[in-house]
């Protein structure tokens, strides 16, 4: 019997705006737009902080209340050295204080708010909006690391002789994935046994390369098309749903093994807005798994589309 784990990060994202091509805010209606479509309120109080520490009852992780508690950028080994040091004293009474994965940090991560990029109720102090190193390698060049932008969220690599903030974080480390197969096709459909989603291409024939907002359209435009069929919501993917593709051991694509849908763009373009620069739109590089933007009005990425499984085909609600 293959084993299915539940995914442990957020899928939602915080946005609750929606933005036309040129980055003008507009009502949400049924556009499509990450901020269109909200299923549940948050159901807990997300953050417990005590004196030196705050806990995320979401992820379970405790982290360091001073997000820049060593005060300058480290390479990643001068960082560690600094880790090593802040456990033999016992910070918060914790001695396994590390540098979080990269998908560690990106749960802290806001696409809601900038400068910084963290989420409304979030209870830290001198928090740098700037680059923070993660403890994730690149998986294609090994002498690079990942490291999250708090400032406008973007996620990209950078050498590791390089600077960036140190935030330590203690506590779970990320699961092992589960057993089997991740992926299983059936009709034209492929459902993500980790996350429970279903994805599908937005175009056939021949059409890969579309604007934001072509992407958009064709995503919910499934909905109306008979070859879409099984009862199911399509709409353009978060950027947090697009991200939880990725793959970070492997590279060109970064996406896992039997992921089984055509990678026919060098990225692919999320529904969720850059509220750094309105203009612009998330994208996911599938080389490396970078996330980063696009203009909007460009044709320059691709388009999947995702669904949810719920009553009557309507969009259950995610994992926050």
């Amino acid at each position: 019997m293959h084993t299915t784990l539940p995914y442990p990060w957020p899928l939602r994202t915080d946005q609750e705006r929606c933005f036309d091509a040129r980055g003008e805010s507009i009502p949400c209606g049924e556009t499509g737009q990450d901020a269109d479509r909200r299923p549940c309120p948050h159901p807990m109080i997300r953050f417990a902080a005590a004196n030196d520490s705050v806990t995320d009852a979401l992820t379970g992780l405790t982290w360091a209340r001073n997000a820049n508690l060593f005060d300058y950028p480290y390479s990643l080994d001068e960082g560690l050295e600094r880790l090593e040091t802040l456990n033999r004293e016992a910070l918060s009474g914790l001695s396994d204080w590390r540098l979080p994965s990269r998908r560690e940090l990106f749960s802290l991560v806001s696409h809601q708010n900038y400068n910084p990029a963290l989420v409304s109720d979030h209870p830290f102090e001198n928090v740098f909006h700037g680059d923070y190193w993660t403890a994730t390698p690149c998986a294609r060049l090994p002498d690079q690391a990942w490291y999250i932008h708090l400032g406008g969220a973007r996620i990209y690599r950078g050498r590791q002789s390089g600077t960036c903030l140190i935030w330590p974080v203690s506590g779970r480390r990320e699961p092992r994935p589960s057993r089997g197969a991740r992926f299983r096709t059936h009709d034209g459909i492929t459902r993500d046994r980790r996350t429970g989603l279903n994805w599908r291409p937005v175009f056939r024939n021949g059409v890969s390369i579309v604007s934001w907002e072509g992407a958009l359209r064709g995503a919910t435009a499934l909905n109306r098309d008979d070859w879409a069929g099984h009862d199911r919501h399509w709409r353009l993917p978060s950027v947090r749903e697009l991200e939880s593709l990725i793959d970070l051991k492997r590279h060109s694509p970064a996406l896992p093994e039997d992921w089984p849908i055509e990678i026919d763009a060098e990225g692919f373009w999320a529904s969720t807005t850059s509220v750094y620069e309105p203009r612009y739109a998330w994208v996911v590089y599938m080389r490396d798994g970078a996330v980063g933007v696009g203009y909007k009005p460009n044709p320059d990425f691709g388009a999947w589309a995702v669904a949810c499984d719920g009553p009557s085909g309507r969009p259950a609600p995610p994992p926050l």
